[in-house]
């Protein structure tokens, strides 16, 4: 089993039309033995930038914590929020810094630029990033999330529509893996709001 699958993780980010959603399950496990189900893989970095890290938990917490760090850095000297394109490249270059001694994660980061469009990219362990126009995923079952999304995503979706398609694909999935689930939340971005919302899921 890689290290990257010990704890469990399945993350999902999707563009709809001037939004994107970003969801994830919440269980936090040692291989097979469940430790917790409210566990955050999910993370708020500005008004309109989240990120997941999917990957081993310590590390997770390790570099969420960093990642604060540099933003509240950022924004002392810049004096204004960073943009998804700026964090992206930013995560990207901490993660390839460590190449030889890595974190144990690999992010997806979804938000909003300038303009209101949606920004999405995923990245592996030494940070090399993939940008997509429709979805990205990371964690254990991504076989299963990639072919729940190619089958329920389309273009142009509105916030509610988004909002089904994330958890249906989300819930979907989790279901087919034994690893990851117990229970989702799904986040919003729209150019006004963020909306999040909790999913009720199996618990076996």
């Amino acid at each position: 089993m890689s290290i990257l699958e010990y704890n469990g993780a399945a993350i999902v980010a999707m563009a709809g039309k001037d939004c994107v959603g970003i969801a994830a399950d919440r269980r936090l496990g040692v291989q097979l033995h469940t430790v917790a189900c409210d566990f955050t893989k999910v993370f708020q970095m500005a008004p309109k930038l989240f990120v997941g890290l999917g990957g081993l938990a310590t590390d997770v917490q390790t570099l969420k914590s960093l990642l604060e760090f540099r933003i509240n850095l950022y924004k002392l000297k810049e004096e204004r929020d960073m943009t998804p394109t700026v964090f992206s490249n930013l995560l990207s270059t901490m993660l390839y810094e460590k190449r030889f001694g890595p974190y144990f994660c690999e992010p997806v980061v979804a938000g909003l630029d300038d303009n209101g469009k949606p920004f999405l990219s995923s990245m592996d362990l030494i940070g090399a990033p993939v940008l997509c126009d429709d979805f990205v995923v990371t964690g254990n079952c991504t076989g299963n999330l990639y072919g729940m999304c190619e089958a329920l995503y389309k273009p142009d979706l509105e916030p509610d529509q988004l909002f089904e398609t994330l958890a249906q694909a989300l819930l979907s999935s989790v279901d087919r893996d034994a690893m990851s689930g117990w229970g989702g939340v799904v986040h919003i971005i729209t150019k006004d709001s963020v909306i999040t919302k909790e999913l009720k899921g199996r618990m076996d």
